[in-house]
């Protein structure tokens, strides 16, 4: 049982790690198209959202990772990742 658990740990922690860094990536992307000077990565994202949904920085940095995708998934839609980034 333990072995098993213990696997099923690493896959779920191994699938948050991957979509916090496709976030991340895609906050570099939103931080060129948007024009962002100063910010990149989840930064940015935290910025866009704060300025597309006009809420604080508290609220936007308490958001999970499965709140984040959730509110992205139709900005990412069809967006891919940088060569350099894969």
């Amino acid at each position: 049982m333990p072995n098993r658990l213990n696997k099923a740990r690493k896959g779920l922690h191994r699938a948050e790690s991957d979509i916090m860094y496709s976030i991340e990536c895609f906050g570099d992307y939103l931080a060129n198209r948007e024009g962002y000077k100063e910010v990149y990565g989840i930064e940015s994202v935290y910025y866009y959202l704060i300025q597309k949904y006009k809420w604080l920085p508290a609220q936007v940095r308490a958001l999970n990772i499965e709140d984040l995708h959730l509110l992205l998934t139709e900005e990412m839609h069809g967006w891919t990742f940088p060569a350099e980034a894969k």
